[in-house]
């Protein structure tokens, strides 16, 4: 089936899995790919599959990782039924980092070989998690006491192509090949977006061009495309909520359509810089509030670049519930990302979702990497890093009429329910080739 098609396929009857394995940074990290973690169990639950669990790393390691993690007190309980598992290093000191990868590997096999019936086991970001599946699957099969698993490895983007490049460009061909490898391994390659599968087929070419093999046509012929499961339920019932958004806008000091709205990763590459500066320039400036939600690498930089100015607010500590009542009540949800060395956005999971919450703010972004795939263009764009452009796009917001952003809000939404975690689920192991391992 071309890849083109798979992803808007009707649903199919029954999921022939009793048990579901998520192996990924689940939370209380801030990613959103750890958020769609959360999303695919809960709907492999509310779907009847029997035994959900999500395999992760310890807390202490994620604490000393440097990666932005949630307060544990923010992070909500799963449903009943899905089971958070982080497996301590196995071996000491000398064992190095293969401590974390065995350790997630082996219990992955005591799962399999626990859990009654059909496993699919699937990993989020591949590296590095990809190879401790496939570590974990081949070790089964060689065992020969139980079936293995169906595995199915999404990738991001950055995951593949970022360590294929610096492998690439320090001559560590091995460890291009290796990576490549892994994820064709897989019985369901995946791709969050359709710019993302173009960036690993390239990355495919390249390897190609210096072994001589034949990663390209692989990777064009397997790799199908997943965009990331959203509980579109939560977000199209945020209308419904009338008191308690409004006692989340009063406890910020925000007023209803009274303000814009970035909440994302502080980073270089989410155009905070950029956003600032043409509010500052706009027809918005003292009108309504600029309201900065998140945190980030870039936080202290963003926070003096506003110089303590009272129209321009910054909010570090936001939950899931907050993030509803604001993205539903902004008068605009801006997101200003631009492709950067580090980072170019790969699909856009909170453009999705600020599309989903209605109310009456648009979303305003950037053609960047896999985002119109999030937005369907039903939002206003501006050039990615063009200041003026930006500003340009604020003062046409500020001269639209309610009944016209409200036209263009409403579209986003319906194109965004096609995101929904359970039709995601459903697509994903009733694939062909998943399927054929059932």
């Amino acid at each position: 089936m071309p890849y083109a098609n798979w992803n808007t396929m009707s649903k199919t009857r029954g999921i022939p899995y009793r048990n579901l394995i998520l192996v990924v940074r689940a939370d209380p990290i801030i990613c959103g790919h750890s958020t769609e973690a959360r999303n695919l169990a809960e709907a492999a639950r509310a779907a009847g599959i029997e035994n959900v669990h999500i395999v992760s790393y310890p807390l202490d390691v994620l604490a000393e990782s440097g990666l932005p993690l949630k307060p544990l007190d923010s992070v909500a309980p799963y449903s009943p039924g899905i089971f958070v598992d982080r497996p301590e290093p196995v071996g000491d000191y000398k064992v190095l980092d293969g401590r974390l990868g065995y350790a997630i590997a082996g219990h992955l096999i005591d799962l399999v070989n626990r859990l009654p019936g059909r496993t699919a086991i699937m990993n989020l970001y591949l590296v590095p998690h990809g190879q401790m599946v496939m570590q974990s699957v081949e070790t089964l099969r060689g065992m020969g006491t139980r079936e293995a698993p169906a595995t199915i490895a999404e990738a991001v983007g950055s995951d593949v192509t970022n360590v294929v490049a610096n492998a690439l460009s320090t001559g560590q061909l091995g460890a291009a090949a290796i990576v490549l490898q892994n994820y064709l391994a897989h019985d369901l390659p995946v791709a969050v977006s359709e710019y993302t599968r173009k960036l690993i087929i390239e990355a495919g070419q390249q390897v190609d061009e210096r072994l001589k093999t034949t990663f390209a046509y692989q990777l064009e012929s397997r790799v199908r495309i997943s965009y990331p499961a959203i509980d579109t339920s939560v977000y199209l019932n945020v209308a419904e909520q009338a008191e308690q958004n409004a006692s989340v806008l009063a406890g910020r000091g925000l007023s209803p359509d009274g303000f814009l709205l970035f909440l994302s990763r502080l980073s270089k590459a989410k155009g905070v810089d950029d956003l600032i500066r043409a509010y500052r320039a706009s027809q918005l400036y003292g009108n309504k509030v600029l309201a900065i939600c998140g945190t980030g690498p870039d936080a202290d930089r963003l926070i003096e670049l506003a110089a303590g100015d009272p129209n321009i607010r910054f909010f570090d500590d936001v939950g899931d519930e907050e993030k509803l009542a604001l993205m539903h009540s902004c008068y605009a949800y801006c997101l200003p990302s631009k492709p950067r060395p580090e980072f170019t956005e790969t699909f856009g999971i909170a453009i999705a979702e600020a599309m989903l919450s209605g109310g009456l703010g648009p979303v305003i972004t950037t053609r960047t990497g896999g985002i119109p795939e999030a937005t369907g263009d039903h939002c206003l764009y501006h050039a990615a890093g063009d200041v003026a452009d930006l500003t340009s796009k604020l003062n046409l917001v500020a001269s639209m009429s309610d009944w016209d952003r409200g036209g263009l809000s409403r579209a986003a939404q319906h194109y965004a329910r096609r995101f929904d975690r359970a039709v995601i689920l459903d697509r994903l192991l009733s694939a062909p080739a998943i399927r054929a391992v059932a």
